[in-house]
């Protein structure tokens, strides 16, 4: 007997939390293995895209083109957790980057004690999966992480050049708030 869960794709796996542990601990101190992460997370999120189709038609909701700015917040989110993520918030933080929060992401692992934002996979994952929607490049970056003690995982999204210029202002010292609302005024 054949199943899948309703609004999987035939070439979609689902994989237990535990997977991302293990993938994390080589990676801590691997600047290449964390890269290949994000970049394993950004091709499964651009292939998730077909999934979100798949399953916003299947809720009765508009395809992801269409969905109205006042609700994709709420529909995105919808969609992670129901795909086995967590539970997520949406909000803008500016007018040129977006906040993920979540209190349980599924890579994430209080238990780590990872020295930093730790969920690679999901970095990459929310840059390629939310690229498809915008269909146009996005950057992704993690801020705080439950893998790191913080209470939450906060993911900014935002355009290419603007993510740059918060990792850039946040390495100078910058809050990534300030850094967020300088650079949609930049």
């Amino acid at each position: 007997m054949t199943s899948t869960l309703p609004f999987l794709s035939p070439r979609t796996v689902a994989m237990p939390a535990e997977f991302f542990g293990v993938l994390r601990a080589p990676a801590a101190h691997d600047a290449a293995a964390v890269q290949a992460m994000r970049d394993a997370g950004y091709a499964a999120g651009v292939g998730l895209f077909d999934t979100f189709e798949q399953w916003l038609e299947a809720n009765g909701e508009l395809p992801a083109g269409l969905q109205p700015d006042d609700r994709f917040g709420d529909v995105l989110a919808g969609f992670l957790e129901a795909a086995g993520w967590g539970r997520v918030r949406v909000h803008a933080i500016s007018e040129a980057v977006m906040a993920i929060d979540t209190d349980v992401w599924a890579e994430a692992d209080p238990s780590a004690g990872a020295a930093g934002p730790a969920c690679h996979v999901g970095t990459g994952l929310l840059a390629g999966f939310l690229g498809r929607v915008a269909d146009a490049p996005l950057s992704v970056l993690e801020v705080a992480c439950r893998s790191s003690g913080d209470v939450h995982c906060r993911f900014l999204v935002g355009s290419v050049d603007v993510m740059q210029y918060v990792y850039e202002a946040m390495e100078r010292g910058v809050g990534y708030e300030q850094a967020s609302a300088s650079a949609a005024t930049g």
